[in-house]
């Protein structure tokens, strides 16, 4: 029996190069109701919690915030996401969690029993469980990326991986780790987009390095992000990077190279080696921690007001 109900020739050959939504059934496993998602969040890493709020403005990127969950139990920290305004994201459930890890296995075991050649690794499936009405800035992400609907509703924007959306210099720098994977956002770049409204039990995919948003309905939202990388995949991300290197250390103006070319290759090779060289400064800008739920629960006075 298969995770996925709708796999077609077509979506097999498409997937990872389209915007694609499929079936799945992962809603109906109880590891998702109330119980299951306090346990899980009494159980992950509370050093790894991702705790987050944010502006209503789509435009206002910078508006979010990064906070702390303290000590408070899982029940507690799933009824703040009910009724204030925070997003909670348990990156890497797999790693810490057996039954994530199982589930991590069947998922991608499938996924590459479907597409033919389809070989992943560096497998990331998180949790997200997130507040009504909360949202997901503009960004991209350097893996490849699907998006499974638990419970709650959303709706998703998926650009073009070209101009306007993204430019050249952007993109190396998210790689590059110089600036944070959220960006500028112009509404009038949704004309462009795959708008697709999430409802539980649907999945839904897109393209390598695809700018992307999210808005949640009224309601609690659950969701599974599962990242992973692919030979071209992991071959892509490098060859972006050695290009922002050539940018700027010699002022190219370099292209990515598709495939498994000798460029693409020697670029592969640049760029490891600059890694462990540490001739690039790689750093992630964490955000200051500005708020921590055992005193304060953004959104939750507005919402009770």
């Amino acid at each position: 029996m298969t995770v996925i109900r709708d796999w077609t020739p077509d979506k097999a050959h498409d997937f990872g190069r389209e915007v694609l939504t499929f079936d799945h059934d992962l809603h109906r496993r109880p590891m998702f109701d109330d119980a299951g998602l306090a346990e899980l969040l009494d159980r992950y890493p509370r050093e790894k919690l991702g705790v987050f709020t944010m502006g209503d403005n789509p435009r206002e990127w910078r508006t979010w915030r990064r906070g702390v969950a303290g000590a408070l139990p899982g029940r507690v920290l799933l009824e703040m996401a009910r009724e204030g305004r925070i997003w909670l994201n348990l990156r890497a459930a797999n790693t810490y969690l057996p039954e994530y890890a199982a589930l991590a296995d069947e998922v991608f075991a499938e996924k590459e029993a479907m597409v033919p050649g389809l070989r992943t690794m560096k497998r990331d499936v998180g949790v997200l469980i997130s507040s009504p009405n909360a949202q997901v800035f503009y960004h991209l992400d350097v893996p490849m990326v699907s998006l499974w609907q638990i419970r709650g509703v959303k709706t998703v924007w998926a650009y073009p991986v070209e101009a306007p959306y993204v430019g050249a210099e952007a993109l190396e720098a998210i790689v590059l780790r110089e600036t944070a994977e959220q960006f500028a956002f112009d509404p009038a770049w949704d004309f462009g987009a795959a708008m697709t409204e999430l409802t539980p039990g649907r999945m839904l995919t897109w393209p390598q390095n695809a700018p992307h948003r999210i808005e949640n309905g009224p309601m609690l939202n659950v969701s599974l992000s599962m990242e992973f990388m692919t030979p071209a995949a992991l071959l892509r991300a490098n060859v972006i990077y050695a290009n922002g290197l050539l940018r700027r250390r010699l002022g190219a103006d370099p292209a990515i190279q598709p495939g498994f070319s000798a460029q693409g290759l020697a670029k592969v090779a640049a760029a490891r080696a600059a890694k462990l060289l540490k001739l690039q400064k790689a750093h992630e800008r964490l955000l200051p921690v500005t708020f921590n739920l055992e005193t304060e629960v953004p959104g939750l006075t507005k919402r009770a007001a």
